[in-house]
């Protein structure tokens, strides 16, 4: 039993156990919020001292973050992915372990009556942070104050969940990025001919709690070399098309081209802000 329990702590060191909640920022908060609202998502939580919104639908949250930065700096009007936040068994021994592996630690600002919630960073301007307090007590308890008269726990729109993160990586850069999340999180690479959804390009890895997956897509042959960054989000679905007909009928469009299409395999939804915010579905 223990030899097993061993094992089984070796394949997922940090004790990873899904995401926590996924951060855009931008200086249009409404108007994203307007695209979450579409999407299924409901406010339910105002941060208590920065202009943050919590959005959530079943088990996924999405945090939206017009706070400025140093020196009154804003934060990009079109919407960015700008971080992730894992559950992991225990966030200090995470952070330490990350950190000994090569890991650059985010030094992280905390006001009074504010949790501090340890961070890595991720891809380009990006971060990564560790939550251990995601049962009983949660992290929106402190930092977050609720909306009045809203349901804060609001039922999943067709019932998706959390699938997965697409991330842009630069060309030749496939083996850096496996490694870092194969070494840092104990993520695992699946075959070639392991895909999900209707844009099967890149290669896949899968979390080691087995409950997302991250894509990494380098840019297409004879195209230009863009900046790596966290692209969009993939929520799974026990029906596609039952899923796509709910958004459609909230207003949000699906591409439908002879080459992309709506299937029961997945969707990709119309993008927003001049194609810098889209949202995929995957059968799941």
């Amino acid at each position: 039993m223990a030899e097993r329990e061993v094992q089984a702590d070796a394949s997922n060191p940090l004790g990873l156990e899904g995401i926590e909640f996924v951060e855009y920022a931008t200086s249009r908060p409404q108007a994203l919020g307007h695209v979450l609202e579409q999407m299924g998502f409901q406010p339910v939580a105002r941060h208590r001292s920065r202009e943050v919104l919590l959005y959530r639908q079943g088990g996924m949250n999405i945090v939206v973050n017009a706070h400025g930065g140093k020196a009154g700096e804003l934060p990009p009007e079109a919407p960015q992915i700008s971080a992730i936040a894992l559950r992991v068994r225990d966030a200090a021994a995470a952070r330490r372990r990350v950190i000994e592996r090569g890991a650059w630690e985010v030094p992280v600002q905390v006001e009074p009556m504010e949790l501090n919630i340890p961070a890595i960073h991720g891809v380009g301007s990006s971060r990564l942070y560790f939550v251990d307090r995601h049962r009983e007590f949660s992290i929106y308890d402190v930092d977050f104050i609720p909306i009045p008269g809203v349901d804060r726990q609001p039922q999943a729109l067709a019932g998706l969940q959390w699938f997965g993160v697409v991330q842009y990586i630069g060309r030749d850069r496939l083996d850096d990025w496996c490694a870092f999340y194969s070494a840092l999180f104990g993520f695992t690479l699946l075959a070639d001919d392991q895909r999900f959804g209707i844009l099967p390009s890149g290669r896949v890895l899968a979390s080691p709690c087995g409950t997302f997956y991250l894509q990494l897509v380098e840019p297409e042959a004879g195209a230009a070399d863009g900046d790596e960054a966290l692209q969009r989000v993939a929520f799974g679905a026990p029906d596609v098309l039952a899923a796509v007909a709910a958004l459609r009928g909230r207003g949000v469009g699906f591409v439908e081209t002879p080459s992309l299409h709506t299937g029961q395999r997945g969707a990709l939804t119309q993008t927003w802000f001049d194609g810098s915010t889209m949202f995929e579905l995957v059968h799941r």
